[in-house]
């Protein structure tokens, strides 16, 4: 888990579906859920990065352009295939940001 306690985040991309090589839609191996990715601009006192996290849900996580939002139990997974590498991003939702920014964090 990452502590995101210092980290504002805003959609960069509503939510598509996380598909295969393929055009296939992806669904999470043991519960069959669909997988969907939104790329969000991730800011801290270093400066900003765009990640996209994974979210399996029924249904896209409803965000859109712009907004503020909080990745739930957001998760960095290190990857490497086929001689490349890097960070794999997942949260169980993403969620809009309704009133002060500690309310949302907690």
């Amino acid at each position: 888990m990452i502590d995101t306690t210092q980290v504002t985040f805003t959609v960069g991309r509503e939510a598509q579906p996380k598909t295969d090589q393929n055009g296939v839609q992806r669904v999470e191996r043991s519960t069959n859920i669909p997988m969907w990715s939104v790329q969000l601009v991730a800011m801290d006192n270093g400066g900003a990065e765009v990640i996209s996290v994974t979210v399996a849900a029924p249904a896209p996580p409803k965000v859109s352009i712009g907004s503020p939002v909080v990745p739930v139990e957001l998760q960095a997974i290190p990857w490497a295939q086929n001689g490349r590498n890097g960070v794999a991003f997942r949260a169980s939702d993403i969620k809009a940001v309704t009133g002060s920014k500690s309310s949302a964090a907690s």
